[in-house]
């Protein structure tokens, strides 16, 4: 997609226990207030689901001694083509009928995580976007990613 404003669902990710690998899955259900069904970071929280840019993961695959893949980062969703710079608190992203509001910009990481420690570097401190649930539904990998402007 050449629209900067658009991106594709290249990956969804999610984990049964907090602190494990993520594993890859063709299509999940987004829970209004809640986040994604089956994801061990899912609840009423401002960090329900997670994001990172598929550009992200490639860069850390650079020069990487180990294979790097979609979800390895704790990510639920990668996405492929979005400007991710024009993600800022407050706005909010349609995935079909799903909406997701933004809720931080990176992390503070409190334990070194595989990645970091196999790598020297992580990426989703800094480049990792968080969001909650407010409009829940069905999301499957090569859905259509569009941002939405801030409800006033």
């Amino acid at each position: 997609m050449n629209n900067q404003n658009a991106g594709i669902v290249f990956a969804i990710s999610v984990s049964e226990k907090k602190g494990t690998k993520k594993h890859n899955i063709h299509e999940a259900e987004f829970m209004e207030n809640f986040g994604i069904q089956g994801d061990a970071h899912a609840g009423n929280w401002h960090r329900q689901v997670s994001l990172l840019s598929l550009s992200s993961v490639e860069k850390m695959r650079k020069g990487a001694k180990i294979p790097i893949n979609p979800g390895d980062f704790a990510e639920n969703l990668t996405i492929d083509g979005l400007d991710f710079t024009l993600l800022k608190v407050g706005v909010r992203i349609k995935i079909k009928e799903v909406s997701l509001e933004i809720t931080q910009i990176g992390k503070e990481c409190h334990s070194r995580c595989h990645i970091f420690e196999t790598v020297g570097d992580c990426v989703m401190p800094r480049e990792g976007i968080f969001g909650k649930v407010i409009k829940g539904g069905m999301v499957k990998v090569g859905d259509t990613v569009l941002i939405e402007r801030v409800e006033k």
